[in-house]
């Protein structure tokens, strides 16, 4: 007889149908039990176990194995395999060691099927040693067994052993003349113990892959696929676009998306949000659509959620708004993943007012739709607002996590309030049990930094208890550019050539320190060190998503099609503001360019651009929203708060760091940004 989860021995009604259909609860269950099962038969017991197992009530299974031992019944091998999987899915590893020494006590601890599970087990439980210990034990093995332990070694992050453990698969696959692929042979093979690769053992050797950082290992592993006739699987076929996705090959992932030969909602979604996850917005909604027209398709919360991601990252609310309505439609809105996905998008598009709508409109909150509230209000400079959300979280009895933190020293950050961040950095370890980490230190030192706290924000860099990146001294350096430090400034930047030598972000600040200090030698040996390492700094563009069309503007633009009545446009503008006392701030522009190119160059950033033709283009009174890849410089700055006066708008921009809501000549971050 197979030994499995399913018992081959049925009781008198099947468990199943009945139990399910009249006998759901553990009362009547017991009555069920009591009236139907021969409690002095073994298989009765076995099934009862089997089917509370795949019922997902682990706990229950395990007390049914307890009360057959109470009753002095001797397991049988179809009793281990499944007590076994109850005891992994409840991660109960005393339970796992009791079920062990009885498998042991009554001579089941080499079969197979319990081997098996029990590998599986202590691997889930975190105890590999006990895992290989337990499969090299085995005197013959299945690919259950080898895919036992393979899993084991990807489910706790040793992928290397993972993989080298599939190269001795594979030679002793081919010691025997394997080299078979699925099917009922393989599963015939198995069953006597021979080793034919499975679907479920590629998926195993896939995920390896994926938590690898070489790229030709996955493709190495595809090959294998293909010659086995692995590559119709759908589930190998997900695995695999996951796989060449995480080593950031997101075309490999889309040609293996595009030749699947079935495709089931794990594809779609996993497709979609590939793009999502990787700023490809456009090509993320593209998929969704096509999800939509695909017959037999059907997308539900997490798809959404992907989407909603896609449209957050892009700024498009046109297409966050549809999705939203569809969300309702579907009645999804109580979700607490589409919800917060919902909260993350009206952030992330401009509307904060809408995110904190729907967020008081979810009848279920998580810790992470709390912490995207608060993320929320602080990325549009509302970090009062902010803290008063962390508040309310706290008094709810949710308990802050390591993001949730970030979210709020970000806040604290982007409003320069110094009390409220060193308050919150200190009682995150020492009241919440949360370590600090890179992230949160880089919150405090730009904190302390453009506060002018720089010598704080210096001792604390040093005292790291985690090495600081490259994003930390880049804080640094930009908070020394703001307060003349050229001193320090030079410590910051000499390390950020070494941990980051290829972005000419750091030599242009550097460059300007030393401009602004008149230190003109070594400002141009700055800009000639870039030169001769053929560094380019990265071109600023700016982008207006109109009715459902993204118009993207470079500096100086003049392929877009409206571009000369732009430029004219701009022209009267700069009439109006100068005559209320506008003066271009030429300092955002590099030192030796002369005064006129200088005042020219500024006239065609892409941010005046985008906002000139947002004007032209929409109706009165309507806001304007732009999104730009870079911090909005300081003359742009200026510009957009006149603009907004003299146009009688509101301006939303949002750039690389924070939200500016520029409204009657005022902008939401108080000129501190």
């Amino acid at each position: 007889m197979k030994s499995s989860c399913r018992s081959s021995v049925f009781v008198k009604i099947p468990y199943k149908i009945y139990w399910k259909r009249r006998y759901s609860t553990k009362t009547n269950l017991t009555t069920w039990f009591n009236k139907y099962v021969d409690k002095n038969d073994v298989f009765s017991w076995n099934s009862v176990i089997a089917e509370l197992a795949r019922s997902g009530d682990s706990l229950e299974a395990l007390r049914a194995f307890s009360s057959m031992r109470k009753l002095s019944l001797q397991p049988n091998r179809s009793s281990f395999p499944c007590t076994i999987k109850s005891c992994s899915a409840l991660l109960d590893l005393q339970s796992g060691k009791q079920t062990h020494q009885q498998a042991f006590i009554f001579g089941y601890e080499s079969d197979l099927f319990v081997s098996s599970a029990l590998i599986d087990m202590y691997s889930k439980c975190g105890q590999l040693r006990d895992a290989r210990i337990l499969f090299d034990d085995i005197p013959q093995r299945n690919i259950v067994s080898w895919t036992s332990m393979i899993t084991g070694y990807v489910q706790n992050h040793n992928a290397h052993e993972a993989l080298s453990l599939f190269k001795q698969f594979l030679i002793k696959e081919s010691e025997i003349g394997g080299g078979g692929g699925g099917g009922a042979a393989a599963a015939a093979a198995a069953a006597d113990g021979e080793i034919f690769i499975d679907s479920v053992a590629m998926v195993s050797v896939i995920s390896a892959c994926s938590r690898l950082p070489a790229k030709g290992v996955t493709q190495g592993v595809h090959g294998l696929v293909i010659k086995r006739g692995f590559d119709i699987d759908v589930s190998i076929g997900n695995t695999l676009l996951d796989a060449y996705a995480k080593s950031g090959e997101v075309c490999v992932s889309r040609k293996v998306f595009d030749e699947m030969a079935e495709r089931d909602d794990v594809s779609w979604n996993s497709m979609i949000a590939v793009y999502a996850q990787n700023g490809l917005s456009a090509e993320a909604l593209e998929v969704f659509y096509g999800m939509a027209r695909e017959s037999g398709a059907r997308y539900n919360a997490v798809t959404l959620s992907a989407v909603l991601l896609a449209c957050a990252h892009s700024g498009a609310l046109r297409a966050g708004k549809c999705i939203h309505d569809q969300v309702i439609r579907m009645g999804l809105e109580d979700s607490v993943i589409v919800g917060t996905s919902i909260i993350d998008m009206y952030c992330k598009c401009g509307k904060v007012e809408m995110a904190r709508k729907a967020f008081d409109c979810m009848k279920e909150k998580n810790v992470r739709t709390w912490t995207a509230m608060v993320a929320g209000y602080g990325m549009h400079g509302r970090a009062r607002e902010a803290l008063k959300v962390f508040y309310e979280m706290l008094w709810a009895g949710m308990r802050p996590n390591y993001i949730t933190f970030v979210s709020v020293l970000a806040a604290c950050s982007h409003a320069g309030l110094a009390q409220e961040g060193w308050h919150w950095f200190n009682a995150m370890k020492n009241e919440f049990n949360v370590e600090p980490g890179v992230e949160h230190y880089g919150c405090m030192v730009d904190l302390l930094g453009r506060a002018g706290y720089l010598d704080d924000a210096y001792n604390l860099l040093k005292g790291m208890k985690v090495k600081p990146d490259f994003v930390i001294w880049g804080s640094l350096l930009g908070a020394c550019r703001i307060h003349h430090n050229v001193e320090l400034g030079e410590i910051a930047a000499r390390k950020l050539f070494e941990l980051d030598p290829n972005n000419c972000g750091y030599y242009v600040l550097l460059s300007n320190i030393y401009a602004d200090a008149g230190r003109w030698k070594d400002a141009e040996s700055m800009r000639i060190l870039m030169k001769d390492r053929g560094l380019v700094k990265p071109p600023g563009f700016s982008l207006v998503d109109l009715k459902g069309k993204v118009h993207v503007f470079l500096v100086g633009d003049k392929d877009h099609p409206q571009h000369e009545s732009i430029y004219e446009y701009l022209e009267e503008i700069n009439v109006k503001l100068q005559e209320v006392g506008y003066i271009p701030n030429r300092t955002s522009v590099p030192h030796d360019v002369d005064e006129e190119e200088k005042e020219m160059s500024l006239r065609v950033h892409s941010e005046k651009l985008a906002v000139a033709f947002g004007i032209m283009n929409t109706v009165p009174g309507s806001t304007i929203q732009v999104i730009k890849n870079l911090r909005v410089c300081g003359d742009c700055h200026v510009f957009i708060k006149l603009v907004s006066k003299i146009v009688e708008r509101e301006i939303v921009v949002r750039d690389a760091k924070r939200f500016h809501h520029f409204r009657d000549g005022f902008c939401s971050c108080g000129d501190y940004w």
